[in-house]
């Protein structure tokens, strides 16, 4: 296992854990113009990359493949909503529900696997969804109401996800063309805001200025790394190193920004993390029985 492609997982991660602290600071913006922003500065960002790394006319080659932009549109529009969600989340004093979402996600993948590609589960694999589906509905039952924001995350990426297993381009060129594909809506409604005197790029302070401009960078920062430890580092450790997002998003919800962590929401994240915990348990056996058996052949 490459010790550098770990460290840049980890990075990866842990930037996306501290993500929270990053929209707080723009908490007077309203969560669509973050989010608009957000998309229009990757995509600059980006452009500036693949130009940088030669890789422009490789990208322009490669988006002309037939099937690129049936599955790369409703991708793009997919990751918008997530990105709007979770922005809103965060903004709303709801960061310890966000954090919810990311942690449910692996499990509802391997469940839109199943419903989707054809997979076949094994009777733990099952066992976890269940006890996560539990979970789901424990905290409803509790709460009165579905835990919408959590389930909203999951399943917008959870879908994105399974598009992008699909998808045949790699990280940059994939992120790059979603966000090129959003770029001029996104483009008009910064304008329109601007000739009406509402766009906080143009009417903030400086500090909101740079942070929105940045907010391009700082999405496209953990997503390099992560392509790159993708290709050094086994599978089954990028299923340990995802936990790090949420679980620095769940501290900081509770011991930054003192969102509350009643016992019945505690209730539900220890069935959840029982959850993850019989799935990678499982995994894990099944991958140490295989390896027995390719040994003892």
């Amino acid at each position: 296992m490459s010790r550098k492609g770990l460290i840049y997982g980890a990075g990866a991660y842990l930037m996306w854990g501290f993500f929270p602290l990053y929209f707080k600071a723009l908490q007077s913006v309203p969560a669509l113009e973050i989010m608009v922003n957000r998309v229009v500065w990757s995509f600059l960002f980006l452009a500036l990359v693949l130009l940088v790394l030669q890789e422009w006319p490789t990208w322009r080659r490669a988006i002309r493949q037939p099937r690129v932009f049936k599955i790369y549109v409703p991708a793009a529009f997919l990751l918008a909503a997530n990105w709007l969600i979770y922005i809103y989340g965060i903004n709303s004093g709801q960061v310890v529900e966000t954090s919810l979402g990311y942690f449910i996600n692996p499990l509802l993948s391997v469940a839109l696997g199943v419903v989707f590609l054809g997979e076949a589960l094994r009777p733990g694999q099952w066992a976890a969804i269940g006890l996560a589906g539990s979970a789901v509905l424990y905290l409803t039952l509790q709460y009165g109401s579905l835990p919408w924001i959590a389930l909203a995350l999951a399943f917008t990426f959870g879908i994105y996800g399974l598009l992008k297993k699909l998808a045949p381009l790699g990280a940059l060129h994939g992120l790059s063309l979603e966000t090129a594909i959003l770029f001029l809506p996104g483009l008009a409604y910064l304008l329109y805001g601007a000739s009406q005197g509402s766009n906080a790029f143009v009417s903030g302070s400086w500090t909101i200025m740079i942070l929105l401009a940045l907010s391009g960078v700082i999405t496209a920062i953990p997503l390099l790394l992560f392509a790159s430890a993708a290709h050094s580092i086994p599978l089954y450790m990028i299923g340990i190193l995802q936990y790090i997002a949420p679980t620095c998003q769940l501290l900081l919800g509770v011991l930054v920004f003192q969102e509350p962590f009643t016992p019945a929401r505690r209730v539900g994240f220890i069935l959840i993390w029982a959850a993850l915990a019989l799935y990678s348990l499982e995994g894990y056996l099944y991958r140490r029985q295989n390896a027995l058996s390719v040994a003892a052949s």
